[in-house]
């Protein structure tokens, strides 16, 4: 199986050990770059930039010249590092899947809006996957990184390190996280940014669901929490979590819906608010990439079919755009 195939949610499901998702991701990655704009990212070009007028002649690398055959300059080690930090939501709704739910209750899914991935990680597994893999390639960057778990409050903290071991830690904690509880993404965000030091990067991995009927005042609370983050310097990306049922609504038939976070459940025809619901999402997350995007915060809108690459192209945009 080749390295790529690792990328695809449905294949790296079956893999049992976190630390070998993270790898095969990270791995897939970097493989898929090559013949990119982005080939040059690896450990090797990880302190090196392309030289420009003006750039003291010593700092020239010329065996990188002599492999590329272009002129690299090596930059100093503060100029590359950036802290992470990988925020992950623990709230109850982020441990679903939706194919395998519908399957389990004999719900027909409609192939052509489902696509070819029938089988998915939850919301939670996935975001778990990507925040390994992140933390796995920035500790091949040598970059600081951290993990901060979240329901109602903070409730894990793992401090930033850039030593390898940094990465078994993150990796155990990850592994042993549980979505059980109520969530306050705003709050949480507020408890965080005094505990930040220097320019960090932050990581949220959340659905955004929100827990009351007025999904924009919880959307407005949370933004505030994002600008204020901003205001101090530091940058951010949201990796918008849904399920593939949840982003697409393949469903057909009379379904019977049950709260993920309460006991209520109602009977709907399903391919009768089709139309209505798919609308619905596009406004949902159309507001968060709106007011992300006037933040100056990148938003990253996913689904749990969606490749990991995805997500790791867009921290890879944004690193060179901003700490490269």
């Amino acid at each position: 199986m080749s390295a790529e195939k690792y990328l695809r949610p449905e294949v790296i499901r079956q893999v049992a050990r976190l630390d070998l998702r993270a790898k095969f991701i990270v791995e897939g990655f970097l493989t898929g770059l090559h013949g990119s704009p982005f080939q040059g990212f690896s450990v090797e070009f990880s302190e090196h930039r392309k030289y420009n007028p003006g750039d003291d002649l010593k700092t020239l690398d010329w065996n990188v010249y002599a492999k590329t055959g272009k002129y690299f300059v090596k930059k100093f080690r503060a100029e590359t590092n950036m802290t992470g930090h990988l925020v992950m939501d623990l709230s109850r709704s982020m441990d679903w899947n939706g194919p395998a739910e519908a399957k389990r209750a004999g719900v027909k899914m409609d192939g052509s809006v489902l696509g070819a991935a029938d089988e998915t990680l939850t919301k939670f597994d996935y975001a778990v996957c990507l925040a390994a893999a992140l933390g796995y390639l920035m500790i091949l960057q040598q970059d600081p990184v951290g993990l901060v778990a979240f329901d109602s409050k903070l409730a894990t903290v793992v401090p930033p390190k850039s030593k390898r071991t940094q990465l078994g830690t993150i990796l155990s904690v990850l592994a042993n996280l549980k979505p059980t509880g109520a969530t306050d993404v705003a709050g949480s965000l507020a408890q965080l940014a005094p505990m930040l030091k220097g320019k960090s990067l932050v990581m949220l991995f959340s659905d955004l669901l929100p827990t009351t009927d007025d999904w924009k005042a919880e959307a407005d609370a949370m933004l505030r929490s994002l600008y204020r983050l901003r205001y101090s310097g530091h940058e951010v990306i949201v990796f918008h979590v849904l399920d593939v049922l949840e982003a697409k609504f393949p469903l057909a038939g009379l379904v019977d819906f049950q709260d993920v976070e309460s006991d209520g459940h109602k009977e709907i025809d399903a391919q009768g608010i089709r139309d209505d619901y798919v609308s619905f999402v596009d406004q949902f997350r159309g507001y968060y990439k709106r007011e992300c995007a006037a933040a100056n915060v990148d938003y990253v809108p996913m689904d749990t079919s969606v490749g990991f690459d995805t997500a790791l192209l867009d921290y890879l945009v944004l690193r060179q755009r901003r700490f490269g």
